[in-house]
């Protein structure tokens, strides 16, 4: 086997994968978290933040923080549209794939 054939088998494993995940969208809605307040303004800066320059060549290491730092900005963009002050934590309903991300971090 080479690697071409390998790619192909990886290929057909993400489409099954997709397929998982339509059936899983389908059964999950958004998931309703706290958070303390200091973690969800951290999250908003992250949305607020502009970057400036442009991206080079990544490492994996690199790629892998800068897509955590999005997934950040997004959870920072639904603490903003629709997060709500709860005593000393904020309460958002989160799309499942970020609160999936979220718990992948913390991994």
């Amino acid at each position: 086997m080479n690697d071409q054939e390998q790619y192909v088998r990886y290929r057909e494993d993400s489409k099954v994968l997709a397929a998982i995940g339509v059936c899983v969208d389908a059964q999950v809605g958004p998931v309703t978290v706290r958070l303390p307040k200091a973690l969800a303004e951290a999250a908003v800066a992250a949305w607020d933040r502009d970057e400036v320059g442009g991206l080079g060549e990544e490492t994996y290491e690199q790629y892998a923080l800068r897509d955590c730092a999005a997934e950040l900005a997004f959870i920072g963009l639904a603490i903003t549209r629709h997060g709500r002050t709860d005593g000393e934590e904020v309460v958002v309903d989160l799309n499942v794939a970020s609160a999936g991300a979220a718990v992948r971090a913390s991994q």
